[in-house]
């Protein structure tokens, strides 16, 4: 069985890694050729393809296809096609053609494969924006100030700064435990997310209208059923949800400005789930810390108020592409063909 897959470089520059390991996987059935294209190439798949009547999988990623294109795939059994313009399927002529002859085709069934990429950024972002790692790292390389624990006047007192101690007691700091963490979403990231705080401790509730109970179970995760009541006795608030038409604004300007003083927002999803403009104004009003990957504005401008603050915590949106994030979105396209 021959097993053909072929990559425009438009591909790898969203998943560098993800074509050669669905090469591997399908190489575990057969004969398995990965042929990758020059840059300026507009040639169609067929075009590209020797022999293309021996072909039995088809993976065209970023490739120009057409109905007349698999017509030269006499032998074709299964497919994968995807462009930029119809996503991670082929497109509505071309799904015809496959239909009418019984070819089975497939698309990326998910998003779950950077759901725990996204994850443990997001818990990574909430130890920092606790205890201000990035601030103090940056700190300490040009100065030894961050090594001076010693309390203002040099006399102990209690709730300053002391031996060891450096967080910023105007906002959440200190440990995960014990803290009351508020999680907008109860999907792959969200549910992912609270089970990793709920096992440090944590009180963990969590608002999806859409999400079904067992969710939140597994989760270790409170449901709560009202989000004007998430937000009041928030001390870590976690937006985790996709941004869609239907989430967008979902985190209104009132229930930002009902979030407590001092409360931790982080944001590893996207950022217009939330009202950016009254986020932010709490935020440089030192009423609220911000660990965020993900802005309003990317790249954020140099000049931004955001960067660099005390009490921000700020990462260029690069939560969910590792390289086994890469390797899942391969294993989930190769799952779905017939076992050989």
């Amino acid at each position: 069985m021959r097993s053909v897959i072929v990559i425009h470089p438009t591909f790898d520059e969203i998943w560098p890694y993800a074509a050669d390991r669905f090469r591997e996987l399908l190489a575990q059935d057969g004969e398995a050729e990965l042929i990758r294209v020059p840059a300026d190439s507009i040639a169609s798949v067929s075009e590209l393809v020797p022999r293309p009547e021996t072909v039995v999988r088809l993976v065209a990623l970023h490739v120009p296809t057409s109905p007349a294109c698999m017509d030269t795939f006499t032998s074709l059994e299964e497919v994968v096609c995807s462009s930029r313009s119809c996503g991670m399927k082929p497109a509505p002529e071309v799904i015809a053609v496959l239909e009418k002859r019984s070819i089975r085709w497939y698309t990326q069934p998910s998003e779950g494969f950077w759901a725990q990429s996204v994850s443990e950024f997001a818990l990574a972002l909430t130890l920092c924006g606790l205890r201000r790692i990035p601030q103090t790292h940056h700190e300490i390389i040009t100065s030894h100030k961050a090594w001076d624990y010693s309390p203002p006047g040099g006399i102990g007192t209690p709730g300053a700064r002391g031996q060891q101690f450096g967080d910023d007691t105007r906002f959440t700091n200190g440990t995960v435990e014990g803290k009351r963490v508020r999680i907008v979403g109860a999907g792959n990231i969200a549910s992912r997310y609270a089970s990793f705080v709920h096992m440090l401790g944590a009180d963990v509730a969590a608002w999806d209208p859409f999400a079904s109970e067992p969710s939140f179970h597994r989760a270790g995760s409170r449901k709560e059923w009202h989000l004007n009541r998430l937000v009041q006795d928030a001390e870590i608030f976690v937006p985790m949800v996709p941004l869609t038409d239907q989430t967008k604004g979902l985190v209104t300007a009132e229930h930002i400005r009902a979030l407590p003083q001092g409360t931790l927002v982080v944001l590893a999803t996207r950022a217009g789930i939330c009202d950016m403009p009254e986020l932010r104004k709490r935020v440089l009003a030192d009423e609220l810390s911000l660990a965020a990957d993900v802005f309003d504005i990317e790249p954020l401008p140099l000049d931004d108020p955001l960067l660099g603050r005390h009490n921000v915590v700020h990462t260029p949106h690069n939560a969910g592409r590792t390289k086994e994030a890469n390797y899942l979105f391969a294993v989930k396209l190769y799952e779905q063909f017939i076992p050989r």
